[in-house]
């Protein structure tokens, strides 16, 4: 049996490399199927009140600390050689204010268990898209949930966090409380250098008549879908959100034969029925929609609804490698150049999704927090596969579509989904200049022992990274 407590300190159970049941939890660790040659010493599955002594454990061992909320991070950066990896999938704690309309959540709550425990008192949350991402690094990285031209990144409604600091204190953050550690909070991602335990959000009231519509055309279209689409979409209300899907393969039409697609998805987030459907109108006037393979007419749907059409998208059982680009030229530009590419996708699973306006421009909303969007356009790209027979081609044709979509090298990223091991400056290149600095500063100041692991890199760049 797994040692669960050496010299009495930890609640959790402790599997060190070798034990049994250590290859399961390291497996368990990441949600991609596609797990990285990457072995922890020691895998720590947690209750709150082991994390200081998980802590000073760490130190005494000499190992360096990862941690672990839902496990969704692509590159597996949780995973680290030599490390502790504490696991906080047993944080799932949740509780709901109405009065306030705040909740209490944990790191390892996920979007699923956040809708179903809102639903009952009519409030909502900018969760994730996908439905079985944990909040944990969600929140850490930003978060560009539903609605978000609205509610802004999910970010921007953590009111305050609890965390435990590399020195084993507990510590209260907020924008009068610790304001420095709770910046960057709100957009480190895995780089965040404490252990956040707990969240407390701001709630938004439900939108009363959520509405989906949809237009899918082959892919060689994709100039004239694109165009047309992004001009729409920056005119339609701040409730719509607008995203062009560009598939890998698609089912064969009475007019087309099976082959890469490309889809322009709408959701209002509406208080009225009415008042949807208004906002969706302009995309009903597609000048060249008799020519679509198929149309969703505007229909009424829910966050659960929509997190079932993101859990066919991204099945669970795959192996998956996944980029984002922020990027100074318009999608008209970057669209027809990632086409391109998609049509050669060596797995018909795969896609690039581009939604129009993914956060709020309001300053307002993207104060005080280390997440920022580098770019007016935004490119997320996934491959989707499972053959480990395909690993080499599914993941070498993800870096050759972000090549294509971004050939001088210099664009931004989004660092919950940046492909961490394709160089040395996908960190960096996920925040503005200025916000980078701080994150390393204040990386020094909170954990100048350096007992959290910094960003994952490229192995031969890793060590470089490893300190700001």
């Amino acid at each position: 049996m797994p040692e669960r407590t050496p010299a009495g300190i930890f609640e959790g159970t402790l599997l060190r490399r070798g034990d049994p049941g250590y290859d399961g939890a390291r497996a368990d660790a990441v949600w991609n199927g596609l797990t990285p040659e990457r072995f922890p010493e020691a895998i720590l599955q947690a209750t709150e009140r082991d994390i200081p002594p998980a802590l000073a454990w760490a130190r005494a061992q000499g190992l360096r600390v990862s941690t672990r909320s839902g496990g969704h991070n692509w590159s597996g950066s949780q995973l680290r050689d030599g490390s502790l990896l504490i696991d906080l999938s047993r944080l799932r704690h949740c509780s709901v204010d109405p009065v306030s309309a705040t909740a209490e959540v944990g790191p390892a709550v996920t979007g699923t268990d956040l809708v179903e425990a809102l639903a009952p008192y009519d409030l909502a949350f900018p969760v994730g898209h996908c439905p079985s991402v944990a909040v944990g690094g969600f929140l850490l990285s930003g978060g560009l949930g539903w609605n978000s031209r609205v509610w802004g990144p999910a970010c921007a409604d953590v009111l305050e966090i609890r965390a435990v600091t590399a020195d084993g204190r507990t510590v209260i953050c907020s924008e009068t409380e610790n304001a420095d550690l709770f910046w960057a909070a709100r957009g480190a991602g895995p780089g965040f250098f404490a252990v956040v335990t707990g969240f407390r959000l701001g709630l938004h009231p439900h939108p009363a008549a959520i509405t989906a519509t949809g237009l899918t055309f082959p892919l060689a279209d994709v100039e004239r879908v694109t165009g047309w689409a992004v001009r729409t979409a920056r005119d339609l209300p701040s409730i719509v959100e607008t995203a062009l899907a560009l598939a890998a393969s698609g089912e064969a039409t009475a007019t087309a034969p099976p082959g890469p697609r490309i889809t322009v998805r709408a959701t209002a987030f509406a208080a009225t029925r009415d008042e949807a459907l208004a906002a969706l109108e302009p995309l009903g006037t597609c000048p060249f929609a008799e020519q679509a393979l198929s149309r969703q007419p505007p229909e009424p749907t829910s966050f659960a609804s929509l997190h079932d059409g993101a859990a066919r998208a991204w099945p669970s059982a795959h192996r998956y490698a996944a980029d984002t680009l922020w990027s100074a030229e318009s999608y008209e530009t970057l669209m027809p150049r990632v086409a391109d590419v998609l049509a050669r996708a060596p797995s018909g699973k795969s896609l690039v999704l581009a939604p129009v306006q993914p956060v709020s421009p309001d300053p307002a909303l993207l104060r005080n927090m280390a997440f920022s969007a580098p770019g007016e356009s935004y490119l997320a790209c996934y491959a989707v596969w499972d053959d480990p027979a395909a690993d080499e081609a599914n993941t070498g044709w993800l870096r050759e579509t972000l090549a294509a979509a971004d050939p001088s090298g210099r664009g931004g990223h989004y660092i919950a989904e940046a492909d961490l091991e394709a160089d040395a400056d996908r960190a960096r290149r996920s925040y503005v200049a200025a916000d980078w600095v701080r994150l390393q500063e204040l990386k020094l100041k909170w954990d100048p022992d350096n007992v959290f692991h910094s960003y994952l890199a490229p192995v031969p760049q890793r060590a470089r990274l490893e300190r700001p």
